[in-house]
């Protein structure tokens, strides 16, 4: 239990206890992390990724919940509760006064708890309300409906949820709504005590010729000098509260930081102290510009970095495991350097899961991954009312102010194909107008809230795109903007159609093949080692996916016998396809970059 007394933080993490608002199932939950996972562990549920298990396990997310925890505060005047990562429709109670009604799994809230205190023991809860249920509610409460993707989603309505859209299923996921407090849940004495940096507004390059500009802005509602040192030099910043002041400093001959395989990956410590909070960052200075102008065939799209076009070689990546508590640092790490390994420099944190952790994006300035980054939208119709663009305001400035000053951050994108969306559903169709209107509200919101925390992002409106104010399929459409290229494994084509089209910039395209063996055997019984069995049909999230791997193999090989070779004939075959296409649009440069 931790204790206050001479304290301004009590750090709530570690063993709670959850309990179904029924009451017929209890357990210890580890904070942070998803209460599923609790659940595995105390084994009141199945590991869904075994077997069929998913479909066993649906049922926990169908329930309210509510996770407690006691502990000990000595303190006095103004506190805080500071969390984010909560999932998702939730209300914080603490000695039973409620402190915080949340529904944004990618904002960070700090209310005032001051209120709900008592010196000596207290208690804290948070009420966990079932996402399906809400989601269903939002839904009917909506003038019109907002489709969903059914095709991905098997549980309905995730796009009434400000919550990771694969939750609700996708055609590489599980299907099982994870919820919980996955981040950062502590009491912070007076909000004025809180990081400074976080109330930075800005941290931008500027190149000049004596070198590099590195501008701050800095906000404090307090009295008393904040000292901010950077790169061998410090500024002393004296103002009666409240007070903002800019912090500039002149970084003659600089050590550049670059995507890894272009240079070193150079980075500068950053030191913000105020009274005894002491706040650093590592800072890469680099300059990362977006070139879309125009030529002969269309518009380019490119990225130059420190003034030199780089050709990108990367992936998109999805949250590192259905389960948000086995989504450790030390996996991201490795899935990271094996990207780098695999001569990779750049990450497209793709927009139906997570804006990642602190940690992901100074793994990725460590390695030097530049990071296309999209806000949290895909593949589905959203809302546009009010309510929802306020939230969203909220999230986007939060997310932006958050992590803008890393070097990694070369892209900020406003959804994952939400244009093409329009195109997909009976009822956007039928009345293309509403639909349309309501995308682009959302996806203005969006570029203004970004834009008010840093004017100076590279802003792309949607992925795929033709460009800004561009409303038209970008499929298949290889003149302008960035292209999503499915048609060889959606379409069942040939590998040589590959070479059919010629990108500007193609930032999804992909070919499946089965796992490893050492992977099946850890869902997959002996009896079950068949393409067709209904524990790997089950497995197989994409329709039709397992029987276009076999008609492909039909093609291009003969047909094996056993199991086992099936599975590696899938895996030598998506590798024939990868090489079709990336040797060939490595060919385009710099048409294709």
């Amino acid at each position: 239990m931790a204790s206050s007394a001479g304290r301004s933080e009590i750090d709530l993490g570690g063993t709670w206890r959850i309990v179904s608002a029924d009451g017929k199932h209890k357990a210890d939950y580890q904070v942070p992390g998803d209460v599923h996972s609790s659940l595995i562990t105390a084994g009141i549920i199945p590991d869904p990724y075994i077997g069929r298990n998913e479909y066993d396990v649906r049922w926990v997310a169908e329930l309210d919940w509510v996770a407690s925890r006691e502990f000990d505060w000595q303190g006095d005047g103004a506190w805080n509760l500071d969390v984010d990562y909560l999932d998702t429709v939730a209300e914080i109670k603490i000695n039973g006064k409620g402190v915080l009604k949340a529904d944004n799994c990618f904002r960070r809230y700090q209310p005032n708890v001051s209120h709900a205190l008592k010196r000596g023991k207290n208690t804290i809860e948070i009420h966990f309300f079932s996402n399906v249920k809400e989601a269903a509610k939002r839904q009917k409460a909506q003038p019109y409906y907002v489709p969903y993707s059914t095709n991905n989603c098997p549980i309905p309505d995730g796009n009434m949820l400000r919550k990771p859209a694969c939750h609700f299923g996708w055609d590489w996921n599980l299907a099982v709504m994870p919820f919980g407090a996955y981040g950062r849940i502590a009491l912070i004495a007076d909000v004025t005590k809180l990081p400074v940096i976080e109330s930075c507004k800005q941290v931008y390059q500027k190149n000049g010729k004596a070198g590099i500009e590195l501008n701050l802005y800095i906000y404090s509602d307090k009295n008393g000098p904040c000292i901010v040192s950077f790169a061998g030099q410090s500024q002393t910043i004296v103002g009666s509260a409240p007070f903002e002041r800019k912090v500039h400093f002149l970084i003659k001959s600089p050590k550049l930081w670059w995507p890894v395989g272009s240079g070193e990956q150079n980075r500068y410590e950053l030191k913000i102290q105020y009274g005894e909070h002491v706040e650093t960052r590592q800072i890469g200075l680099r300059q990362i510009e977006l070139i879309d102008e125009k030529d002969k065939i269309g518009s380019r799209f490119a990225f130059k970095v420190n003034g030199k076009e780089i050709f990108c070689r990367g992936a998109n990546w999805i949250p590192a495991d259905a389960l948000p508590s086995r989504a450790t640092p030390e996996l991201t790490r490795k899935l990271l350097q094996a990207a780098v390994d695999a001569n990779m420099n750049m990450i497209r944190v793709w927009g139906g899961g997570y804006y990642e952790q602190d940690w992901f994006y100074d793994i990725c300035d460590e390695l030097g991954l530049m990071v296309w980054q999209d806000f949290m939208f895909a593949c589905n119709l959203y809302p546009a009312d009010e309510a929802f663009l306020r939230e969203v305001n909220q999230e986007v400035q939060y997310q932006v102010r958050r992590l803008q000053h890393h070097a990694c951050i070369a892209l900020w994108c406003g959804d994952n194909e939400l244009i093409g969306a329009l195109t997909w559903f009976e009822e956007s169709r039928n009345n293309r107008d509403r639909y349309l209107a309501a995308y682009d509200r959302l996806n203005h919101e969006i570029e203004r809230a970004a834009k008010r925390v840093d004017s100076t992002i590279n802003w792309w409106p949607s992925s795929p795109s033709p460009g800004l104010l561009s409303f038209g399929d970008a499929w298949h459409d290889d003149r302008s903007g960035d292209m999503h290229f499915w048609s060889v494994w959606h379409e069942g084509k040939d590998f040589d159609h590959y070479r059919d089209v010629k990108p500007r910039f193609c930032s999804e395209f992909g070919f499946q093949s089965y796992p490893s063996m050492a992977t099946v055997r850890e869902f997959a019984s002996q009896q079950d080692m068949n393409i067709s069995s209904p524990v790997m049909d089950s497995h197989q999230k994409n329709k039709g996916g397992n029987a276009r791997i076999a008609e492909t193999m039909f093609r291009y090989f003969r047909f094996p016998m056993a199991f086992e070779d099936f599975v590696y004939v899938s895996q030598i075959q998506h590798g024939l396809a990868m090489r079709t296409a990336v040797e060939y649009w490595r060919t385009l440069k710099p048409h294709c970059m």
